[in-house]
């Protein structure tokens, strides 16, 4: 019995790591590919499956979980708020400036198109 407990330690390591490395997501294994990982367990069992674990398996960090593949810039935490109200409240009064700069020009253009041709029709 004790003679068979490495063998049994091996092989249930072995099916733990390659039903995680199979259930894993193609995108967040990590340094080779999934196939990869799967072929390494399969071929040696112990020293595959530790490798897995320790630099394969994908790490628990929760808000890379519904990130899609290939955009490193959903990984940066705060991307979508603003990180100083100061700068939020500059880039609000620069767009209604232009805003207003580009209504401005739009009426400009109208007056003269007007002028220049007072039969055309109006929009």
């Amino acid at each position: 019995m004790i003679r068979a407990l490495p063998f049994l330690v091996e092989l249930i390591l072995m099916i733990f790591c390659l039903v995680d490395a199979i259930s894993a997501p193609e995108h967040r294994v990590r340094n080779l590919p999934k196939w990869a990982w799967i072929l390494l367990i399969l071929i040696v069992p112990l020293a595959g499956g530790i490798a897995w674990l320790v630099a394969g398996r994908p790490t628990a960090d929760a808000s890379r979980q519904w990130a899609p593949p290939g955009f490193p810039e959903y990984d940066r935490p705060g991307r979508a708020t603003a990180t100083n109200p100061d700068d939020d409240e500059a880039f609000l009064r620069k767009v209604r400036e232009r805003a207003e700069e580009q209504r401005r020009r739009y009426a400009e253009e109208k007056r003269k198109a007007e002028k220049q041709d007072p039969d055309a029709p109006q929009e």
